[in-house]
């Protein structure tokens, strides 16, 4: 029996924790979970953006191996950022031959942030990587992308776990996943409060922790942020929080 929602997927953001994100998918695929409907932060505009084009599992984990910081980050002189993800960019238009949003199998939207207007900003339309690019750039740290004449930043600053996004596109039904858990790190000292200070503030932003019909938060609270070679415990436990949840999505959408 199929499902008469119609789902949405929203991938939250969380850097190189977004490998969590693959085990949630896998789960859903295996268990016939229809998607109508993807969103993506940052690293899950990323995610979203390979599951989108219809690759097949296999190829995106085997596209994940390939992704590395010196594979993603440019050197940029500037006073906008000290480097540039122009890497991303360059590896979609290179796996995908320079998709377009039109291409995709499933309808995509990118969360950013335009970062003079103080807002965000949804990209569904046009080239796929420089919105996947902008979406990831960490402002202050990354350069910004340049969009129609705006500039545009990582799209976790306005919108985390993008909820809201997927209910516009029109989903009736929404499965969040948030890979951004806060933890206190005493060795760290007072640093340790202000940097999760400013996790719990980035988590919080859009509300989509607190509007998604099924929110699946992976275990990874103290996880990395930076170490790519934790990618294969970062899908197992994006696996077992979506096996968590597995019954409660079937029973919203099949009962």
């Amino acid at each position: 029996m199929g499902s008469k929602k119609r789902v949405g997927l929203a991938l939250g953001g969380g850097a190189v924790r977004g490998f969590a994100h693959l085990g949630v998918i896998e789960v859903l695929a295996r268990e016939s979970i229809p998607i109508d409907f993807v969103a993506g932060t940052s690293v899950g505009s990323m995610i979203g953006a390979a599951f989108c084009t219809g690759m097949c599992l296999d190829e995106i984990y085997a596209l994940s191996k390939q992704i590395n910081w010196r594979r993603i980050v440019r050197p940029h002189w500037g006073t906008d950022g000290i480097v540039s993800f122009r890497g991303i960019r360059d590896l979609i238009d290179e796996v995908f031959d320079t998709p377009t949003f039109e291409d995709l199998k499933i309808p995509f939207a990118v969360v950013t942030t335009d970062i003079d207007a103080d807002t965000g900003m949804v990209l569904s339309q046009g080239k796929l990587g420089p919105a996947v690019e902008a979406s990831c750039s960490v402002s202050g740290l990354v350069a910004p992308v340049s969009w129609n004449g705006r500039r545009l930043a990582d799209g976790i600053f306005v919108n985390a776990v993008p909820v809201s996004v997927v209910q516009e596109m029109g989903a009736d039904y929404v499965i969040g996943v948030d890979v951004f858990k806060p933890l206190i790190r005493p060795y760290w000292g007072f640093f340790s409060h202000l940097i999760n200070a400013f996790e719990i503030v980035l988590r919080h932003s859009g509300g989509g922790l607190e509007s998604a019909d099924c929110l699946i938060s992976p275990n990874i609270a103290g996880f990395t942020y930076m170490r790519f070679a934790k990618r294969d415990a970062l899908i197992e436990i994006g696996r077992q929080a979506a096996e968590s949840k597995i019954q409660e999505i079937k029973k919203a959408l099949f009962d």
